[in-house]
């Protein structure tokens, strides 16, 4: 029997195995090492102890390191960390490892409700409603997909090829306000709807933090009822789960996560499908284990990516977005023949 650690803090009472502790001990320091190597990136290559004499004492590369990147690897951190999270949750609800903010629609309608923003509302309110726009956009998106696949229950196929048609619409919609919208409006959105971390600074950081701040440490608090629903509705209520109320947390922190994410770096495919299973494949299927070791692949994921697509094709800033699609589809593709089977 494994040996369980608890956390107590407030209303946060989690258990932790030692192999999930190995784990999460294993993957911070892969972690460091890539946010280093990201830092040392770039158009001019900065060896990491340069970088790191440079993060204790300012120097000559303060103004690259501290401006123009880091604030820029934080922030493709956090979004993979989001969607990450917010992948797992959504599989844990609907009881379906291939569903994903990108793949049901959620992303989609958070990118529609975003667009739609910077197309027609940017010029009267203040850019900080982005995020509640797209969270917004994603939570009704959600809600037709739950609805529509709904038949005296949610079969989880009907629901993914309910969500699949939907995401092609929402994404048909949101071509439409681009070629209605103004030239320069439209030629950010369209990079922004690639996926991208392109100009972040410290400020943009500080604006999605909060976000990240109250919902993870929520879905957190929601573990032991995560892991009831996953035994099935029958279990969860004789276990004292108050099922219906849970479900509705779950589906809103797991919204509200992808939408925040989406608002400040476009729509980053499939890290809500690869992240989750990665993670499955390290540590054992209890939701405090997944929770934290798929943020941290999320978060690493992104970061990769993003540093790809600054340095590979110099002077070029490829979107973070179409890296982890070329990762993200064949592994989609994989999951569906592997269930099919």
């Amino acid at each position: 029997m494994p040996k369980f650690y608890t956390v107590r803090h407030a209303a946060l009472s989690l258990q932790l195995n030692l192999k999930t502790l190995s784990v999460l001990a294993l993957l911070l320091p892969c972690v460091l090492a890539c946010v280093l190597l990201a830092l040392s990136a770039g158009s001019q290559w900065l060896s990491p102890l340069t970088v790191l004499n440079e993060l204790v004492a300012d120097g000559r590369y303060a103004f690259v390191l501290e401006t123009l990147r880091l604030p820029r690897i934080v922030m493709a951190f956090m979004v993979g960390a989001a969607l990450a999270v917010s992948g797992l949750m959504l599989q844990s609800l609907i009881r379906n490892p291939l569903a994903s903010p990108d793949i049901i629609g959620i992303t989609g309608g958070a990118s529609a409700a975003a667009v739609f923003f910077l197309s027609f509302l940017a010029g009267s309110l203040s850019v900080y409603w982005l995020p509640v726009a797209a969270i917004i956009g994603a939570l009704l998106t959600a809600l037709i997909i739950y609805g529509l696949a709904w038949q005296g229950g949610v079969s989880p196929v009907r629901l993914v090829l309910i969500g699949i048609g939907l995401a092609a619409g929402m994404n048909a919609i949101t071509t439409l306000m681009i070629v209605l919208s103004p030239i320069a409006t439209s030629m950010t959105a369209y990079v922004w709807l690639t996926g991208s971390v392109y100009g972040t600074n410290w400020q943009d950081v500080s604006r999605l933090l909060p976000w990240l701040l109250v919902l993870l440490p929520w879905a957190m608090s929601l573990a032991r009822s995560i892991d009831a629903q996953a035994l099935g509705d029958a279990t969860a209520i004789n276990l004292g789960i108050a099922l219906q109320r849970d479900r509705l947390l779950v589906l809103f922190i797991s919204v509200g996560l992808a939408g925040a994410a989406v608002a400040f770096a476009g729509a980053v495919s499939f890290v809500g499908l690869i992240a989750p299973h990665i993670a499955r494949l390290l540590v054992d299927r209890r939701f405090a284990s997944l929770a934290p070791v798929s943020a941290l692949i999320g978060g690493t994921l992104v970061v990769l990516a993003d540093t790809l697509g600054r340095t590979v094709f110099l002077p070029l800033d490829m979107p973070a977005g179409v890296f982890v699609a070329a990762v993200g589809a064949p592994f989609f593709i994989y999951l569906l023949y592997r269930h099919q089977q």
